[in-house]
C-alpha cells in the first residue's frame, strides 16, 4: 500500500483485493467499524473518484481509496432533481420537466443549476458548480454539471469530441410514415422571437443534422428514439415540426394537443469520454411511463 496526505485528506492505494471496510479497517490506524461506516454514511469516502457509500465495495490492485476529513454532501432528495453519477469532477442529473436548468435572470426561481449549487455548498462553503449545457424547461432527461471552471471549459470547448452519444426520446403526433431517416436543416434564430426557423439549403445558419427511428406507432401517435449528430438549439423540437410530426405538447412548435399534459421530449442517454480519466461512460434513464402509456 502507498499512502500520500493532502491537506484534509488521505490518499491509500490498493495492492490487493479486498472490501472496502476490511480494507480501511486495516489502513486507518485502528479505526473502529463505527468510524469507519460513519466516514461512509457521511460520503467521505472515494473509490477511483467516485464517492462511495458501500461498506462492501469491492477494491482490486490498482484502485485509489480517498478519504477526506471533510463531511461529504449529504444525499440530494428533491422531487425535480435526481443524482444519477459524482465524483470530484462532475455530476450527472436526470431533470423532471418543468425545471429551468439555469435562470433566465428575470427571477429567483428554483433551477437545476441553484438545486445542486445549494447542495455542494453543503460539504463545503467554497464549492461550485458549473453548468455545461442545458436542456429546455419542459424536456426530461440526464444533464451533466462540472465542479470546477476548469472541466466546464474542456468539456464545451471540445464538446463534439467529448460527448460520443445524445439520444432522446420524442412522443410526436401522427403516425410518421418513415420508419427510420435522418434530417439535415440549416438552422437559424429570430431574435424577437427567439424561435428557430429551419431552410432545407445553407442559408448561413448552422447545420443541423437529426438520425430517427420509430419504436413505436398507431394511428394518433409515434413514439421514436432520436440521436442527435449536432446539437443546436430546439433542434429536435423544429426537424419533428418540419417532418409534419411536431413534439405532442409543444406548441411552440406546431403542436395542437397535449395528451400527457407535458412535452413530449425526454434525453434518454448521455455518453461521453470523461475529462480526467478519459474513459468513455454512459448514463441512461427510462423511457417516461406517460410516453408509453399511449401505446397499449
Amino acid at each position: 500500500m502507498k499512502k500520500t496526505k493532502a491537506s484534509g485528506e488521505t490518499t491509500l492505494r490498493v495492492t490487493e483485493s479486498a472490501e472496502l471496510m476490511q480494507f480501511l479497517l486495516a489502513k486507518m490506524g485502528g479505526m473502529s467499524r463505527n468510524s469507519v461506516k460513519s466516514l461512509l454514511s457521511h460520503r467521505q469516502v472515494m473509490v477511483n473518484g467516485k464517492v462511495t457509500t458501500l461498506f462492501n465495495t469491492a477494491l482490486k490492485a490498482g484502485d485509489t481509496v480517498l478519504v477526506s476529513s471533510a463531511r461529504g454532501n449529504i444525499e440530494l432528495t428533491h422531487p425535480k432533481l435526481k443524482i444519477i453519477f459524482e465524483d470530484q469532477y462532475l455530476i450527472v442529473v436526470e431533470k423532471k420537466e418543468g425545471l429551468l436548468t439555469v435562470s433566465t435572470g428575470k427571477s429567483d426561481e428554483t433551477t437545476a443549476f441553484s438545486i445542486l449549487k445549494n447542495y455542494v455548498k453543503k460539504a463545503l462553503p467554497q464549492n461550485r458548480i458549473y453548468v455545461v449545457h442545458r436542456l429546455d424547461r419542459e424536456t426530461s432527461g440526464i444533464i451533466m454539471f462540472a465542479k470546477t471552471r476548469e472541466i466546464q471549459l474542456a468539456l464545451q470547448e471540445n464538446w463534439h469530441r467529448v460527448i460520443t452519444r445524445r439520444v432522446y426520446v420524442a412522443l410526436v403526433e401522427g403516425k410518421v410514415e418513415k420508419p427510420k431517416d435522418t434530417i439535415v436543416t440549416w438552422l437559424t434564430e429570430n431574435e424577437k422571437s427567439l424561435k428557430i426557423h429551419s431552410s432545407n439549403v445553407d442559408n448561413g445558419g448552422q447545420q443541423a443534422v437529426t438520425h430517427y427511428r420509430t419504436l413505436k406507432a398507431n394511428d394518433r401517435f409515434s413514439l421514436l428514439e432520436v440521436e442527435l449528430e449536432t446539437g443546436r438549439k430546439n433542434q429536435i423540437r423544429v426537424h419533428m415540426q418540419d417532418i409534419g410530426h411536431p413534439i405532442a405538447g409543444d406548441k411552440k412548435y406546431g403542436s395542437e394537443i397535449s395528451p400527457i399534459g407535458r412535452m413530449g421530449l425526454h434525453a434518454r442517454v448521455l455518453a461521453f469520454i470523461h475529462p480526467m480519466s478519459l474513459e468513455n461512460v454512459t448514463f441512461e434513464t427510462q423511457v417516461p411511463k406517460k410516453f408509453s402509456s399511449l401505446f397499449h
